[in-house]
């Protein structure tokens, strides 16, 4: 893992969310909220989730040292994991547009010395945790590629074509 590889992984999650959002926005009445059957059951639901851990992650990672994009009102929100936040697709959107400049804006500030350094924070479920930054932050990365292919998944299901998970477009 370097800076440069963090920096990849933000520009990929911010395409991938951006046509992913293309796809989105052309839900129909009810689809955005229809239950699909999975552990998450429905595209809100998944993007509440996505939404939900990737700002704990990101207010966890400012913990390491000081950041600057920390530095934002959308880290004053204190969303807890399970809640159905979002409305609308159009609620989400704006402020998924939002979370994805922060990633831009951390992958920009990480550092070499910092991938290696330990991250100690507690998991959702308030249990201690001490761990490599570096796996963390690609971990995070990872974790939103995993719901979008469930996601993927779902549009599948109501027959909405979609094809927004290709990395090869940025390398």
């Amino acid at each position: 893992m370097t800076p440069d590889t963090v920096k990849l992984l933000a520009r990929y999650n911010m395409h991938a969310n951006t046509e992913m959002g293309r796809v989105l926005a052309q839900l129909g009445d009810g689809e955005w909220t229809k239950e699909l059957g999975g552990f998450y059951p429905s595209i809100r639901s998944l993007c509440s989730h996505l939404f939900i851990s990737d700002l704990a992650w990101l207010r966890r990672f400012a913990t390491l040292r000081p950041f600057s994009y920390a530095q934002h009102p959308i880290f004053q929100q204190r969303p807890t994991l399970g809640d159905l936040l979002f409305a609308t697709f159009r609620d989400y959107e704006a402020e998924r547009k939002t979370l994805d400049e922060r990633f831009a804006k951390f992958a920009d500030e990480v550092q070499a010395e910092d991938l290696p350094q330990r991250l100690r924070y507690k998991n959702f479920k308030g249990v201690d945790q001490d761990r490599e930054f570096g796996g963390l932050v690609l971990h995070t990365f990872n974790h939103q590629t995993h719901h979008r292919g469930m996601i993927a998944l779902y549009l599948d299901m109501l027959g909405k074509q979609n094809d927004f998970s290709n990395l090869m477009v940025l390398v």
